[in-house]
């Protein structure tokens, strides 16, 4: 069990890193918050059968953590990509990389065991990260750095929540929700903040918005609420740290970004950390359920 929730976390950590080359293609035609509205419209129609397909899924749509949980998760974004705008992708990756820390941390205030393992996945993942970023001196605006932040303590708040969701049999249903519920919750922001969207866009900014809805928002969001509901908050965050490495590589690879050794010994941290918290971890049987009923452990 553990192992497939470990899997499904960083397949998840995978398609958010997958994230950031498709949004280059697309914030070339549109402002940031019309990029995660569109990408979350996507993934809320592929979600939608999975929201209304039972009873037990429909009435998530009264379950007050569910609700909290789409909506901070929708929030989350518009902050996030809102203060991507006054900010470098380096100043970016290094904030990402401190989520796990944050994670961590918060975990413990809250009476969560955090074993040794955790914390050495966390401090070595942490430290790949942030080598990656490098050093992102003068790389942003105030507004820029404080949005971001801000977005990472409204994520910190949707993982939290998350592990107080209903139990449901079908496996679907609770990030099918959470996505409805996040997209009801990013239209009014965007539509305020920039007026409508625009529809008439190129094919590769179209192919940009349907990868990140489908891959970087519905099935990320899927993997990670069903693998870090089977473990502890803070050796799921060390999997955050994927996205990244994943977007950094892919940069290289894919935009020309520059390469170096810092790019090479964080990469190999972050994924020492993964395999530190993955084999260290001790399986705790009353923390465990059944693939088939939901996703979470209450």
């Amino acid at each position: 069990m553990n192992r497939l929730a470990f899997l499904a976390l960083a397949v998840a950590g995978l398609f958010w890193g997958l994230g950031f080359p498709l949004g280059k293609l697309v914030l070339r035609e549109v402002t940031p918050a019309h990029m995660v509205l569109l990408r979350f419209a996507v993934s809320t129609i592929v979600a939608l059968p999975f929201a209304l397909a039972s009873v037990e899924a429909r009435a998530l749509f009264r379950s007050p953590p569910v609700l909290l949980a789409g909506a901070f998760y929708g929030l989350a974004f518009i902050v996030q990509f809102e203060g991507l705008a006054g900010v470098t992708v380096t100043l970016a990756a290094l904030l990402v990389g401190a989520m796990p820390a944050l994670i961590a941390v918060a975990a413990h205030l809250m009476g969560e065991r955090v074993s040794r393992a955790s914390w050495i996945g966390v401090a070595a993942a942490t430290t790949g990260a942030a080598l990656i970023a490098g050093k992102p001196g003068g790389a942003g605006t105030a507004i820029g750095i404080a949005l971001s932040l801000l977005s990472l303590l409204i994520f910190l708040t949707w993982l939290l929540v998350l592990k107080r969701v209903p139990v449901t049999r079908p496996a679907m249903a609770v990030p099918a929700v959470t996505l409805v519920v996040a997209t009801v919750t990013i239209l009014p922001i965007a539509l305020f903040l920039h007026g409508p969207p625009p529809l008439e866009l190129s094919t590769s900014t179209w192919a940009g918005i349907l990868g990140q809805g489908l891959l970087s928002t519905f099935l990320a969001t899927a993997a990670w609420q069903y693998g870090a509901t089977r473990v502890d908050s803070a050796s799921a965050g060390v999997f955050i740290n994927i996205e990244p490495l994943v977007g950094a590589t892919l940069g290289i690879g894919l935009f020309g970004d520059p390469a170096g050794w810092p790019l090479l010994l964080g990469g190999v941290l972050i994924v020492l950390g993964s395999v530190v918290v993955v084999r260290g971890e001790r399986v705790d049987s009353s923390h465990v359920t059944d693939a088939t009923h939901g996703l979470t452990l209450d």
